[in-house]
This record gives structure tokens, C-alpha cells and sequence, in this order.
């Protein structure tokens, strides 16, 4: 992108966070104090340099997204417009850490991730004193599966960064883009209806990637869609940037679940002002297995570790096939399930559903996923939404409250912003679970729901909304380079004899040769995720992360292995880091902590 928008008159600069990549220092956390300090003194320091007007923006997806925001919440004073792409408003209630207070199975799997980024040295082209840097960084680098897992109320170390915290802080422009396959739907509306500066939002049919290069179609001339915005603020071109629709929606219509989809059909939606006098909510009660007739019922909800398959993960990248979700009748056979009778008309839900539920748990501790499907009328189910909550969050996710067993209390649980057209003859279907592995860790005992009392509120377009359009993507010169060894992702399933479910993700990204560099980089991960059926404290995981790069006659391995396991009252946790230098072992280490649940 960046010589794209170098032949439009913009300096880019990508930088490597302190202590990562080829800078100087050490990584600490994630958007960290002294993160989003170096953040405001790169602003300062390129406004002040000769080529530059003195106007700033930053643009990224994920960490990059994440403290576009976050710095533009201090205020720089050159900083005039950010472009955030999946992204969050909320580090722990709507992160890759918790959802509903629930841990995600995600957690472990980003502190590997991470940790193995972060186990590379800087290129020795770049830094005399790589190999000085590399092991000290090796030495320092945190404990993150701890420190994430030691968290698990909504403190001020989650606070700290949350956007939502200083929504009025924000004073320069911003677009904030998500896709609803993405792990992060939220941030959109959740900008437009609460910050006070010149926000927009745009909702597209993406996994965790910029709009333009999503395995899932349809893609978007992101890149005029970003030159537009900085040519406004940064340049001050009057070109009406400003007064383009405030959320710019795709809604996606009703096509058979597929894992591997590539396209979803749809239309693009412009709404003038978010939220919109064009969308009604719409309360449909529960009933003995119904949606939409209120009546009396007692449905018991057991734990059943079998919820979960069909979720697809949390983050699809275009990786590999499976990665979004399947159809939600293999889950929903083991959930208690409320459907509604076949729709007369067309209905499209645009924004975040929520749910009521009265229920009671026999054990002082639980959990509730709750699922939105459209059920086909060949019998699949298409997942539209998905919510969840720890029951012992239900009053506040700043503290956790033991039940009192066979007590009933009222929750709600918002779903996942959605855009989705359901066709006439179509189903809704609300399924409600007590587990919904390996999406998110399962309670350490086995228990009981008794849920008698249900409803859920669907944002409905009732309104006129305008139609929109976005161009396709320009064709764009990618830098050299040469694939050495192909790539090549796997999925397995395995239903064992003893009652015993395992599933193997394995992901070889093969080895690449910069054409410009010389530098060839390899990466390789394997997840092996277990559990037996009838005891949730068997839960386990084990991720190895293996990367490489070299150059000539220089090359150095690293290997990070972290194993997870969620017991009755603890998660147990092991990190292993091993580092090779031309084949030598320079550096080994063994972490293990136990923290409370």
C-alpha cells in the first residue's frame, strides 16, 4: 500500500514497536503506557520534520488499529485522522482476551502468537548488534499468558486503552472498518453512537483483513476509500469527505453455511446517522421451543462439551479452509433451541440483538452462549449472531459474584452487531448452551441451567435507507518475491472411542525469499486441542509456534510451546522458548504458573 499512497503525495512510515522487529529497547505489553508514549513521539517527530505539513494520520488493523485509537484518545497535536480496522473499543469485554468475561480460546493461542513473533532477532543488515539484542530480548520477554489469565475481572489493566473509556478524548477524525466474519464487529457502531468528533464506520462481509485483500468477497477499493479520508484531513482538500454516509453497511444475504466461503451476496446499505430511525427493535418472547409466542416452560440446559464445533474461529485470515463457521445444526443438537415459525416477508436485521433470559444454575459457578441462526428451509442453520456471558459477571465484569445455587436472577446478553437478510420462509432460531468449546474454556465442574423464562430484541429495517457502492480494488505491485516452500493448512476433527474430542489445526505458512533483501522468513504453528466429554477440567490445549529467518550463510530458529490447562478451580500454564543460532542452541526456557479461575 505504501507506494500506492507514496505516488498520491504521502510519506509512510511503518514502524516496529520498542523491543520488536529491528527496533531498539524491550517489549513490555501490549498497548502499553510506553507504547502509546513512543506512539506520541513518532507523531511529533515526523509534523516536525521539513517534508511534512505538519499533519499526521495512522492507519492499521488489529494492534495497529487498536492504538490508532488509543493514541488519538492523548490528544497529539498533529494527529488528525486515524483509520482503524479490526478493532475494539472494549480490551476486555469485546477483545481476543475475554468475551462476556468468558475466557476465549483465543487468549493462549495470541499470547503464542505473540511470543513467537517476538522471539526473532533484528536483521543483522539493519543492527551491528543483533545477536547483543536478540538474546536480551529473549531473557525479558514477559510472561503474557499469565499476566492475561491473572486478569480476569475488568480492572484497570484492561481500562487502561480501552476506548471507551475516553470516547470524548478523541478529537481527530476517524473511520473505523470491520467485516462481520471478523472476531471484532463492535467498534463501528460502537464509535458512532458514543464519540463526538467527525467519526465514520463501514461494515463489510470481511474475516481480519483490510477491505481490499479479504478472502471473503466482496472486496472494496480500500485505498481511495483511505486517500479520500487523508486528502480531507490531513490536506484539507475539500472534497466532502466529512459529509459521506455515517455507516456504510453490507448486508449479506441468506446462502448455504460453507467453512470455506469465499463471496457472500448481499448489498451495500448507507445510513446517514447511526443509530438509525429506520431500524425498530422487535421483542420475541420464548416458549416451550418456540420463538415469538410467549408462554410458560422449563428447559434444562446440561453442560455438553460437544457445543462448539461448528463456530469457525474467531479471527478468520484466509489461511485455510474451515475457517468460518458450519452449520449450526451439528451444535444444535446438544443445545436447548427456540425457533420461530417461517417468516411471511423478507426481514433484515441490522445492528446488535440482545437477549433476556431468566434462568437459575445448580452449582455457584456457570456460563451461557447463546446462538442466532437462520434455519433454512432444507433444515441448515446459517450462524447470524452469537453472545455470551460468566454468569458470575452478571451483575458487573469488574467483579465476580458466586450464585446461589438453584436461585433464579434475570440476565442480558448482547449478540454481535449483524447486518443479514433473512428470506421469507425462513426460521429464526435462538440456541442457548453452557459450553461452546474450544471457542471459549469451559467452567472447571459440570452444571445445570433451568431456564424458564426467554426473549430476544431484533433490530429490524423498517425504514427507507439509500443503496451504496464501493469500487473494486486496484490492481497494486507487490513487492518481489519467491515462494520456496508452499504453504498448506489442515483441520481435523476426531471423535475418540473413550468419549475423548481432539481437534488439530495445522498451519505451515512454507518459507518466502524477499527478492529486495535476500531475507528468506519461514513460519510453522500446530494446535492440538483436546477434551473429554464428560469432564470440562480436562480441557486442554498445546501450540507450537517454530519461525526462521536467513540470509546467506546467517540463520536463526526459534520454537515457542505453550500448553494451557483449564482444571476444576485453575488454569495450569507452560511456556518454552528455545532459540538456534546456525544450529546452535543459544537460549532455553521453561515458564509454568497456576492462576486461579
Amino acid at each position: 500500500m505504501h507506494p500506492w499512497f507514496a505516488a498520491h503525495g504521502y510519506a509512510c512510515f511503518r514502524v516496529d514497536r520498542r523491543g520488536c522487529g529491528d527496533s531498539e529497547g524491550l517489549f513490555d505489553d501490549e498497548y502499553s503506557e510506553q507504547e502509546l508514549r513512543d506512539g506520541e513521539d513518532i507523531i511529533a517527530w515526523l509534523a516536525a520534520q521539513p517534508w511534512c505539513n505538519g499533519n499526521v494520520g495512522m492507519q492499521g488493523i488489529s494492534w495497529g488499529g487498536f492504538n490508532g485509537m488509543q493514541i488519538a484518545a492523548r490528544r497529539p497535536k498533529a494527529l488528525k485522522a486515524v483509520i482503524s480496522i479490526g478493532t475494539t473499543v472494549d480490551r476486555f469485554a469485546d477483545d481476543i482476551h475475554y468475551k462476556g468475561g468468558i475466557q476465549l480460546g483465543e487468549n493462549i493461542g495470541w499470547a503464542a502468537t505473540a511470543a513467537s513473533w517476538f522471539s526473532t532477532p533484528p536483521d543483522p543488515i539493519l543492527r551491528t548488534d543483533w545477536r547483543e539484542s536478540w538474546l536480551k530480548r529473549l531473557e525479558n520477554a514477559p510472561f503474557l499468558a499469565e499476566r492475561w489469565a491473572q486478569h480476569s475481572d475488568r480492572d484497570d489493566y484492561w481500562k487502561h486503552g480501552s476506548v471507551c473509556e475516553a470516547y470524548n478524548e478523541i478529537d481527530a477524525a476517524v473511520l473505523v472498518i470491520g467485516g462481520q466474519h471478523d472476531g471484532y464487529r463492535n467498534a463501528m457502531a460502537a464509535m458512532l453512537e458514543n464519540s463526538s468528533g467527525n467519526t465514520q464506520a463501514i461494515m463489510g462481509p470481511w474475516g481480519h483483513k483490510y477491505p481490499h485483500v479479504s478472502t471473503i468477497g466482496p472486496a472494496i477499493d480500500y485505498l481511495n476509500v483511505a486517500l479520500r479520508w487523508w486528502d480531507r484531513w490531513l490536506k484539507d482538500i475539500n472534497n466532502g469527505a466529512e459529509s459521506d454516509p455515517a455507516y456504510r453497511v453490507y448486508v449479506m444475504d441468506s446462502i448455504a453455511p460453507n467453512p470455506s466461503h469465499d463471496f457472500k451476496p448481499g448489498k451495500w446499505l448507507a445510513f446517514s446517522d447511526w443509530p438509525s430511525e429506520a431500524i425498530e427493535h422487535n421483542v420475541l418472547g420464548f416458549g416451550s421451543g418456540s420463538l415469538g409466542v410467549s408462554e410458560s416452560f422449563s428447559a434444562e440446559i446440561e453442560t455438553n462439551m460437544r457445543v462448539g464445533r461448528a463456530s469457525g474461529e474467531f479471527f478468520p485470515f484466509g489461511f485455510g479452509p474451515g475457517e468460518l463457521p458450519d452449520n449450526q445444526t451439528v451444535d444444535d443438537v446438544n443445545a436447548v433451541c427456540f425457533d420461530r415459525a417461517p417468516l411471511d416477508n423478507d426481514q433484515t436485521i441490522i445492528g446488535a440483538p440482545e437477549v433476556r433470559l431468566k434462568l437459575a444454575c445448580d452449582k455457584p459457578q456457570g456460563q451461557v452462549i447463546v446462538r442466532l441462526s437462520d434455519v433454512r428451509p432444507d433444515g441448515q442453520a446459517v450462524l447470524i449472531s452469537l453472545g455470551m456471558l460468566n454468569l458470575r459477571h452478571r451483575y458487573s465484569f469488574e467483579e465476580k459474584t458466586d450464585l446461589e445455587p438453584d436461585e433464579f436472577f434475570e440476565i442480558r446478553i448482547p449478540l454481535d452487531q449483524s447486518a443479514y437478510k433473512i428470506p421469507a420462509g425462513h426460521q429464526l432460531r435462538l440456541s442457548v448452551s453452557g459450553s461452546y468449546w474450544p471457542y471459549c474454556w469451559p467452567e472447571g465442574e459440570n452444571f445445570c441451567l433451568t431456564l424458564t423464562e426467554g426473549s430476544i430484541s431484533l433490530p429490524i429495517l423498517t425504514g427507507e435507507v439509500g443503496e451504496t457502492e464501493f469500487d473494486l480494488p486496484p490492481p497494486l505491485t507487490l513487492r518481489p518475491s519467491q515462494q520456496l516452500d508452499p504453504p498448506d493448512e489442515q483441520k481435523e476433527w476426531q471423535d475418540h472411542p473413550d468419549g475423548t474430542i481432539t481437534m488439530k489445526i495445522t498451519g505451515d505458512h512454507g518459507s518466502r525469499k524477499d527478492q529486495g533483501t535476500g531475507l528468506v522468513t519461514q513460519s510453522k504453528v500446530t494446535e492440538f486441542w483436546s477434551i473429554d466429554c464428560a469432564d470440562p477440567a480436562s480441557a486442554s490445549v498445546e501450540m507450537v509456534w517454530t519461525r526462521g529467518l536467513g540470509r546467506g550463510n546467517w540463520n536463526v530458529n526459534t520454537e515457542c510451546v505453550f500448553r494451557m490447562k483449564g482444571e476444576a478451580t485453575t488454569f495450569q500454564i507452560e511456556e518454552e522458548t528455545r532459540a538456534w543460532e546456525a544450529g546452535v542452541l543459544v537460549f532455553e526456557r521453561k515458564r509454568s504458573t497456576s492462576v486461579p479461575r
